[in-house]
């Protein structure tokens, strides 16, 4: 099989763009692209070409994402506001959407005075993705992180020492559990988390519901709140008065969580929507 020239090889990202499109994924150009770049090791339109073992290697990337295999997955990385983090199998590939979430506790820990030190717990940390960006956009937090998969406790040890060195704690344990972090308790400034919280039954994407976990995925019972309302319950212990909550939810999630943190203690609670304008996440006041 022959090198690729300039032309052959946009030719060959098209046509898998297209090939992606008949598969039903959802951005098959961007996909199809950054297959090729993956490979290349660069931008395709800065590319002169492609070796002879191009072409085989990106056809065989091509099939796996047309089967459905995340991109995450097949790439070994995932992008969560401007950090590339890594990505494996077995560990929830984070979303666009709890982006902002991130955003609403970052605000949060940047309200506290300053120059003083922000301590914030991320529970149910899965990769890392939140803790790590909290600490490298809030220079004076200290974070914790809880998460009880051995896996993704690996992950976001990884990910959170090489984004934010020294920086972030990552506790081996289950998020919902007092003992966890009891020295804490009512003394941390900011709460996120972003815990399983999809009601029975209700994931309708393949990709999701073949690859991501589904302890990572299913908050128990019917209304899949078991899990966020038990985490309210944590956050009201660990949160000092005036600390703050940020939770991501399902819309429809949202009155009952409101109601929650309420009865658990805490002063104010509000919802926040995210880039489309659902109700994603709570934002409570202790």
């Amino acid at each position: 099989m022959s090198a690729l020239d300039r032309y052959a090889l946009r030719r060959t990202v098209r046509e898998a763009g297209l090939a992606l499109v008949r598969a039903g994924v959802a951005s098959p150009e961007v996909d199809a692209r950054l297959l090729a770049e993956h490979l290349l090791g660069g931008p395709v339109l800065l590319a002169d070409g492609a070796p002879e073992d191009f072409a085989a290697a990106y056809a065989q990337l091509v099939e796996r994402r047309a089967a459905r295999e995340p991109l995450q997955h097949i790439l070994g990385v995932m992008w969560f506001r401007g950090l590339e983090l890594a990505c494996r199998p077995g560990v929830f590939i984070v979303r666009p959407e709890t982006e902002v979430v991130a955003g609403a506790a970052i605000d949060a820990a940047r309200a506290i005075a300053p120059g003083e030190e922000a301590g914030v717990v991320d529970l149910c940390t899965g990769s890392g993705a939140i803790a790590a960006a909290v600490a490298r956009e809030v220079l004076t937090a200290r974070v914790w992180a809880v998460e009880a998969a051995p896996d993704a406790v690996a992950l976001a040890r990884e990910n959170c020492e090489r984004l934010a060195p020294g920086r972030v704690k990552v506790i081996h344990g289950d998020a919902i559990d007092p003992a966890v972090l009891d020295e804490l308790d009512g003394r941390v400034d900011v709460v996120v988390s972003n815990p399983p919280y999809v009601p029975a039954g209700a994931v309708e994407d393949t990709e999701t519901a073949e690859y991501d976990p589904h302890v990572a995925l299913y908050g128990g019972g019917e209304d899949g709140l078991e899990t966020p309302v038990a985490v309210v319950a944590r956050a009201a212990a660990l949160l000092r008065p005036g600390g703050v909550l940020i939770m991501e939810h399902d819309p429809g999630q949202s009155a009952p969580l409101r109601a929650a943190a309420r009865e658990t203690g805490f002063a104010v609670a509000t919802t926040g929507v995210d880039l489309t304008g659902r109700e994603r996440f709570l934002r409570a006041v202790r």
